[in-house]
């Protein structure tokens, strides 16, 4: 439930509806906006007797959230969210950020050269996973602190925003001392305990869309990050398990264009775990972008043939920096910009 609260209201009549809200068992969660000042109502999950604040001083309407995803639901908050992983780096507004890197981190080298490509095309943020969740118990599961070391490095070196995935709840504090942004992946999308601890966190998420789930599983989902007081959340489409094996997933475009009416949070794109093919990568960022996503995020390594995970689907360094021109040229046709240039253009 939402209380919209008259222009002018003044913050006794605010804190009023704050007690009355309390007094009913529930928490109040007062948004200030431009005009006027809304008080969410969570803890509940069913509607609730709106009547009892809405004869309180200074309330002007009672909209009851239809959803069970509340504080993510456009009902809830009805202008886009921005979400700013690190200075300039931001989700949500006109500019479409692009995170890139490898699948794992490998070694110093590798890190270092594939942060170097990145910045040099003009992408904004640096992923690489320190710790890495396989099907196979034997294959390679990342560096773990080390992988985090060489993510610290590379981001001392180039200026880039890391982006990194956290497994478990000590794996995320552990991560949260070096990223940006920590990513939820796919297989974790419905672990609610870590939801709920990088919620606690407070560092920016994004959340990947699992690999059988629902649009509404994967709302829920953010939901469990935004009620422990984290609003900094991304969402991430990055493809479904389809009977079709000739490609990974099916990379589900038409998710960008129904996430951005049912929630305010920004939705960004994988388009390289969404096909899992090298060759398709750029067509559907493309595509991507001209739905409306606010941000890639794509599998560049130096060497995609040495790749210790993911190397079928890796651009090379020259794919990653044709990719980013045509991106812009998309960008441009919906009037929207990539974030970011190539080093030694304005």
């Amino acid at each position: 439930m939402l209380v919209v609260m008259a222009h002018g209201a003044t913050k006794k009549e605010i804190d009023g509806v704050c007690e009355a809200i309390k007094a009913m068992g529930y928490t109040p969660l007062p948004m200030p906006g431009a005009q006027r000042t809304t008080v969410g109502l969570v803890g509940n999950d069913r509607r609730v007797d709106g009547s009892l604040v809405a004869e309180l001083p200074g309330v002007a309407q009672i909209i009851h959230v239809s959803n069970q995803y509340k504080q993510v639901s456009r009902e809830w908050r009805p202008d886009p969210t921005i979400v700013t992983i690190a200075p300039g780096v931001t989700f949500g507004g006109e500019d479409v950020p692009v995170i890139a890197g490898p699948c794992s981190v490998e070694s110093e080298a590798q890190i270092l050269e594939s942060a170097r490509a990145v910045r040099a095309a003009g992408g904004v943020a640096l992923r690489g996973g320190a710790f890495k969740p396989r099907s196979s118990p034997y294959s390679f599961q990342g560096l773990g602190r080390k992988g985090l070391e060489l993510l610290a490095l590379a981001k001392r070196e180039t200026g880039l925003a890391i982006v990194t995935e956290a497994m478990d709840d000590e794996g995320a504090h552990l991560c949260a001392e070096v990223a940006d942004c920590l990513q939820i992946g796919a297989r974790n999308m419905q672990n609610y305990s870590l939801l709920k601890t990088v919620g606690r966190i407070k560092k920016p998420v994004l959340l990947k869309r699992g690999m059988a789930a629902t649009i509404e599983d994967l709302l829920l989902s953010a939901e469990y990050v935004l009620s422990e007081g984290n609003p900094n959340v991304i969402l991430c489409e990055r493809g479904l398990r389809s009977f079709d094996t000739t490609s990974r997933n099916l990379f589900d475009l038409t998710a960008i264009p129904v996430v951005k009416g049912l929630s305010h949070l920004p939705i960004v794109a994988d388009p390289s775990h969404g096909t899992g093919r090298r060759d398709k990568v750029t067509p559907m960022a493309r595509a991507a972008v001209a739905a409306g996503a606010d941000g890639i995020i794509v599998e560049m390594h130096p060497h995609p043939e040495r790749a210790l995970s993911d190397g079928a689907q890796s651009l090379t360094p020259d794919q990653f920096s044709e990719l980013m021109r045509q991106l812009r040229r998309v960008a441009e046709a919906v009037d929207r910009s990539i974030a970011g240039s190539p080093v030694g253009v304005a």
